[in-house]
């Protein structure tokens, strides 16, 4: 969402239902629950459902006719696809900031990387890919392009969802992660826009990679405990 939706009372709303569907707090297939939602957030329904709206957007709900709202599923093709995409839109995003940054960008970027090390240094997933992926939606004006931020922070609540997922990674997937990025923003700072799209596909497949592996690893468990209750 746009930064005049989420500061608006709807997009204050999406941004709460969208926190509980990314921590796992509503999980998929569950039924958005319009009246609780209001009740809880002292809100009126009307408001609940154009926040509805706003998240259908995100792919994080589906919106059924006499159905309601309902929580997306997570399924292996469904993050392939949306890592396809994703790879895409940075691609484009990472070449046009290696393209134009200025001195102080290139600070930041720097200063970006520090903050990297040190959530990684301290297995701190969740930060570590918070970082970089809502550091990159906050580059509208060296980037120049509101259709291509604006597709990406579309995208940005379902790539979240996902890489909440790899919270349980090794220190060693997270350090490869570093390394990774790390190669994106050399490539960025010394002007060499086509390797940064190359590097930046790397590091969301190796991002994909490990999603898929712990939501294989998530249905695995999900499976064990149906099984057991019907015994």
């Amino acid at each position: 969402m746009q930064q005049q939706e989420i500061n608006s009372l709807s997009g204050q709303i999406a941004q709460h239902i969208s926190e509980q569907i990314i921590r796992g707090e509503l999980v998929e297939g569950e039924r958005i629950q319009e009246l609780r939602i209001s009740t809880e957030l002292q809100v009126s329904r009307g408001s609940v459902r154009e926040a509805l709206l706003l998240l259908q957007r995100t792919q994080l709900i589906e919106i059924y006719p006499r159905r309601g709202a309902i929580v997306s599923e997570m399924s292996t093709q469904q993050v392939r696809a949306l890592f396809d995409t994703s790879a895409l839109l940075l691609g484009q995003i990472v070449q046009r900031m290696a393209e134009v940054w200025r001195a102080h960008e290139a600070d930041n970027i720097q200063q970006l990387l520090n903050q990297l090390n040190d959530e990684t240094r301290q297995g701190h997933t969740e930060k570590f890919y918070d970082l970089i992926f809502q550091g990159l939606a906050r580059q509208h004006d060296l980037i120049s392009n509101s259709y291509l931020m604006k597709f990406y922070h579309d995208l940005l609540p379902a790539l979240r969802r996902s890489y909440f997922l790899t919270l349980n990674i090794s220190r060693r997937e997270l350090d490869e992660s570093f390394a990774l990025f790390k190669l994106v923003t050399d490539a960025i700072l010394n002007r060499k826009a086509q390797q940064a799209t190359l590097f930046m596909d790397d590091f969301c497949r190796h991002l994909r990679n490990l999603v898929l592996e712990s939501l294989t690893r998530m249905k695995q468990i999900e499976l064990a405990w149906a099984r057991r209750s019907r015994r």
